[in-house]
């Protein structure tokens, strides 16, 4: 059974999709950016503040599901620039101190809003028994 997960404290979605699909036991999101959800507004003074933003949204959409960046397996991760990369990294794995999920990081052109940095990930959503 298919679900869709919107929640007001994520991303708002820019465009025609959903912020995330849950299948079975596992939630598929959209690209997340760092947009603040109160505000509207993006935080891209820093890569670091970027970074937080975009990992607290992905938290929002998971808490959504009934589940936690804990039970991430795999994200993919489209970065502007590279020579972000070490700054990025360093803010990422605050929010994975323990086993950290596969990932995939690629440079790629211009972000929409002109954003730095863009995340989409694979969460498994266990079963509540």
């Amino acid at each position: 059974m298919l679900e869709v997960i919107k929640t007001e404290r994520g991303t708002p979605p820019g465009g025609y999709y959903s912020q995330g699909i849950k299948v079975g036991d596992f939630l598929f999101t959209a690209g997340q950016i760092a947009v603040n959800p109160e505000t509207k507004k993006i935080v891209n003074e820093n890569i670091e503040a970027e970074t937080r933003q975009v990992m607290q949204n992905l938290s929002a959409i998971a808490e959504a599901a009934g589940t936690s960046l804990k039970n991430v397996v795999k994200t993919t991760v489209f970065l502007t620039d590279m020579r972000l990369f070490e700054k990025f990294n360093a803010t990422y794995a605050e929010f994975f101190p323990k086993n950290p999920p596969a990932r995939s990081t690629v440079q790629v052109g211009p972000l929409l809003r002109d954003v730095h940095v863009e995340i989409e990930a694979i969460i498994h959503c266990p079963s509540r028994s």
